[in-house]
């Protein structure tokens, strides 16, 4: 059964040991972040925390570290706890893999049991923490995403922008060039109206997975979500405008980005381990004019920051499966396998396994992956090994690397390509563009019998063998 809500997701880990309650008085300026990384930084990724006495929040909770283990992010999306992360993304291939649901509007959400209006949305009513010292301020939104409509199309996105708290009734908005939402605000600018918006924060896990997950610009991630989940989202319709919103979501923030107003926003700690932004880069806000939320309001965070956080577990889960499914489309045969290391997010670098089938295909099935909607965006590195390793074996990768890979024939290197201004390898002036290398490690489909290196293996009888008795051995 999908998850009607974020409490009932929570629910699930707390029945399943895999959270923690922390009702001790937790500042939101720094306290509640670090008290949440140092845990994340604990052997397998700590547990998930619900901080339940917020200073100067009574009544508001705050949840983050939800999804910092593989278990967890297994929860999320209905499977065993031990499914491996790369097993996770083929299941989400398979199902959404020419497979939409779309929304079912309902006529009232308990996102609208508490509505604020005029000077009582406020902002800095949410229980918004304030990250790292070198921040620009407090972030409501890093576990949320923005919902905006196309103005042409009529399509609504669901996409992760982080989200600072400016005013109090102002909420500053990073959105990235060439991301769905700052593509549909085009429209909106060449219009010259104000884009209608709306900020969700706390609901059924999948709408975040989704939100934070690169598909086509006339994809909806509320048709995605509905098919991973299997069932449609439940939405009801916002207070300010046409927009769909979650109707069990926990905070709404609803308002418009008006053309050309702007304010400063950042520095943030993001996911590459490094700050982004530098305190008097202009982005564009969101003007708030509705809040609503449930009773005993919980606010979803990521404390985002260096590996391994929450954002790399699940950027490893969704930008591997979004990229398999980009292969898919493709019908590029003998791809066995797709794997994004949470350690590079899960977008900066991607190993594939294949079994070469003729003559330069592993060569199309690097280009295809730098080619695809996912990995157009960020990817740098594509590691391509034959199908005896699972590219989720670091052990067997280095391995592929020091034995199967010749450097001269071996890679191959692009020159330009889209980077993501978050990537600090390159100079804070020039983030925009990105070189690009295939890095081959496999048998080159080429080579006749005489030039192929012969493979050690096992005795299969005696391996069945050995394992029949086990025990015998080692009980």
């Amino acid at each position: 059964m999908p998850f009607d809500d974020l409490r009932s997701f929570i629910d699930l880990l707390d029945d399943e040991g895999q959270l923690h309650r922390i009702d001790r008085e937790v500042d939101w300026n720094l306290e509640l972040s670090h008290v949440a990384k140092l845990n994340e930084e604990r052997q397998g990724g700590g547990s998930a925390l619900l901080f339940d006495n917020v200073k100067d929040y009574p009544g508001h909770r705050v949840f983050i570290s939800a999804l910092t283990a593989r278990e967890r992010l297994a929860l999320a999306l209905e499977m065993p706890q031990d499914t491996s992360l790369m097993h996770l993304s083929q299941e989400w291939v398979d199902r959404i893999h020419g497979n939409r649901v779309p929304p079912k509007e309902m006529d009232w959400g308990p996102t609208k049991e508490n509505i604020l209006l005029g000077d009582d949305a406020d902002i800095t009513k949410i229980p918004s923490p304030w990250f790292y010292p070198g921040d620009g301020g407090r972030y409501f939104g890093t576990a949320g995403y923005l919902i905006t409509r196309n103005l042409k199309t009529g399509r609504l996105n669901l996409g992760t922008y982080r989200a600072m708290v400016g005013e109090s009734q102002e909420l500053c908005i990073f959105m990235i060039k060439a991301k769905d939402g700052e593509i549909d605000f085009r429209d909106y600018q060449e219009a010259g109206i104000p884009m209608p918006v709306a900020y969700v924060s706390g609901s059924d896990p999948t709408l975040f997975l989704c939100g934070s997950t690169l598909f086509g610009l006339d994809e909806s991630e509320y048709d995605i979500a509905g098919a991973l989940r299997g069932a449609p989202v439940e939405v009801v319709k916002a207070e300010t405008s046409d927009l769909l919103v979650p109707a069990t979501a926990e905070w709404v923030v609803e308002g418009e980005i008006v053309p050309g107003e702007t304010r400063p926003e950042g520095p943030f700690g993001e996911y590459t381990g490094h700050y982004s932004g530098k305190g008097d880069e202009e982005q564009y806000f969101i003007r708030v004019k509705t809040i609503t939320h449930r009773n005993d309001p919980i606010l979803w965070s990521t404390t985002v920051g260096r590996p391994t956080t929450d954002t790399h577990m699940i950027m490893s889960v969704n930008r591997t499966a979004s990229l398999w499914n980009d292969l898919r489309n493709m019908q590029i045969p003998g791809i066995k396998a797709v794997y994004g290391p949470p350690a590079s997010a899960g977008r900066m670098l991607v190993i594939i396994s294949l079994s070469p089938m003729y003559h330069g295909h592993s060569t199309q099935v690097g280009l295809a992956a730098f080619a695809s909607t996912t990995g157009n965006y960020g990817l740098k590195t594509v590691i391509l090994v034959d199908d005896d390793i699972d590219p989720e074996n670091m052990d067997q990768v280095m391995y592929a690397l020091s034995f199967k890979y010749q450097p001269e024939f071996g890679t191959q290197i692009l020159r330009r390509g889209r980077s993501t201004p978050l990537d600090p390898s390159l100079p804070r002036s020039d983030r925009f563009m990105t070189s690009r290398i295939i890095i081959d490690c496999t048998t080159p489909y080429e080579w006749g019998e005489e030039e192929r290196p012969a493979k050690i293996y096992l005795d299969d009888d005696m391996a069945t063998h050995v394992k029949d008795h086990w025990d015998e051995y080692f009980g």
